[in-house]
């Protein structure tokens, strides 16, 4: 599945690839036709993509019901995924075009059909990525001009909790029956490829993304139904080496039936999809290598990066004459432009992307307690009462009862907050059956003595200080 990224990110990068005005990138698609020209079914083929992973991944989660801290965690990790990266191409990319709307005087600022709007409250919508939900077309809604598919999948992530509730009901449905729902939903593109041979029609992005999404879900229910015995297997491998060909034939000969009638060929996506779920050979086996592996992790920046360095070189071909289109030297630094695309990505991979999501992720159990805490200061839930069992008094004094009574209470007001889903794990050091008592064992025996000068609250001090020490330092393996 993440090989497959890769194909899909390259195929939509020489799509907008081919817009450059160079007789050498004319003539290549003058070969390849509408193999570079229907590379907006990139887009689609994500979308379904997409839909199947995340099903794959979270749908047991979230599917039984729905729960706050559940929920929290799935958009957090999404967030997490989508954002580093996104927030620094914007704000970059932003810059770019605020050079342009101040320096230039001719009110193009990208190469876009409709100009985007530079304004604060457009700024907001970039930043939270809804810039696209109030708009029945995406051309001008995101200043990054490919970035308007991340909205229409933020807004997919957002619908996903409720979604399972209905996907994790419909998983005891007959295979036939989950394959056929996701070929309906891919029908609308379907039909409108075949109809008008475009996909752009009102609102058609949120047909995009909904039916894709939910199309690959579908396929992801459909595949774990499956019996996977050597021969369904060996059926899957079958389909996923024919299917490739079945593409390619549809956008060629579909070309014969009109402009972009090809396009039909979408139908076939969450096919494709499930059959290499599930394959163990031909096509399966090439998307797992490293390097198709390693190119569909760089996927995500490489489809942010590669329109904002497009610009920059189509904003060169326009306005320097070394750069003139019939020159070799423009030819040959488009060329290094799409090599740089990918150094870009690499880079923003390695040194963005994956840190500033792992250091996101240390924030979950934060983020988790965040919808909680909300709804009770917003008086939406109220706070659970915290009774604390009766905790008889030690025959030696008062400590033991006071540390009972203190780590009841903690546990107590945990539970109740909802920070305490499973049990501390037993220190390292503990006594066991072949090792003998050590620190741990010495610093229980400690908290059990009894100092009768002391106050309660003096040995409840005492009785915290020592479970950080336990929780903190014998946990740990220090």
């Amino acid at each position: 599945m993440t090989g497959l990224r890769a194909v899909a990110a390259v195929w939509v990068v020489l799509f907008h690839f081919h817009f450059t005005p160079l007789p050498g990138v004319a003539g290549v698609v003058d070969a390849l036709g509408p193999l570079i020209t229907s590379g907006a079914l990139g887009v689609d083929l994500f979308f379904v993509l997409s839909g199947f992973v995340i099903a794959y991944t979270y749908l047991d989660k979230l599917g039984p019901s729905l729960r706050a801290r559940a929920t929290a965690r799935f958009l957090w990790a999404r967030a997490c995924r989508l954002w580093p990266v996104y927030l620094l191409v914007l704000h970059v990319f932003g810059a770019w075009l605020i050079l342009r709307a101040t320096v230039g005087a001719d009110g193009v600022i990208a190469f876009q059909t409709t100009q985007p709007a530079l304004d604060v409250g457009q700024y907001l919508q970039q930043l939270v990525l809804v810039q696209l939900w109030d708009d029945a077309y995406f051309d001008g809604a995101s200043w990054v001009g490919s970035t308007w598919s991340i909205s229409a999948e933020w807004l997919a992530y957002l619908l996903f909790p409720v979604a399972a509730l209905v996907l994790h009901r419909m998983r005891g449905l007959p295979v036939v029956v989950l394959a056929c729902g996701a070929l309906l939903l891919m029908a609308p593109m379907t039909w409108a490829y075949l109809s008008t041979g475009s996909p752009y029609f009102p609102w058609s992005w949120l047909v995009r993304i909904l039916c894709g999404f939910g199309a690959g879900a579908l396929a992801y229910l459909a595949v774990r139904k499956l019996r996977w015995t050597s021969t369904t297997r060996r059926a899957a491998s079958a389909i996923a080496a024919v299917l490739p060909i079945v593409l390619v034939a549809g956008l060629l000969f579909g070309e014969l039936a009109g402009p972009g009638r090809g396009g039909a060929v979408i139908l076939l996506f969450p096919v494709l999809v499930a059959a290499l779920a599930v394959a163990d050979r031909g096509p399966a086996m090439l998307l797992a290598t490293p390097a198709l592996v390693y190119g569909g992790r760089l996927s995500y920046g490489l489809y942010l990066v590669h329109i904002p360095l497009f610009e920059l070189y189509w904003f060169a071909l326009e306005r320097s004459p070394l750069l003139a289109p019939h020159t070799a030297l423009a030819h040959v630094v488009g060329v290094q432009v799409l090599l740089l695309t990918v150094g870009a990505a690499v880079l923003t991979y390695r040194f963005v992307e994956e840190p500033s999501r792992r250091s996101l992720r240390a924030l979950t159990p934060a983020v988790e307690r965040l919808p909680v805490r909300a709804a009770i200061a917003l008086g939406i839930l109220r706070a659970r009462p915290v009774t604390l069992p009766e905790v008889a008094a030690s025959s030696d004094g008062a400590l033991a009862t006071a540390a009972a009574r203190f780590a009841a209470k903690r546990q107590a007001l945990a539970r109740a907050g909802g920070w305490l889903d499973e049990p501390v794990s037993e220190p390292k050091h503990a006594a066991s059956p072949m090792r003998p008592a050590t620190l741990a064992t010495a610093l229980a025996k400690a908290e059990c003595r009894r100092a009768a000068h002391r106050s309660e609250l003096d040995l409840w001090a005492d009785y915290e200080r020592a479970e950080y020490i336990r929780g903190g330092y014998l946990a740990a393996g220090n």
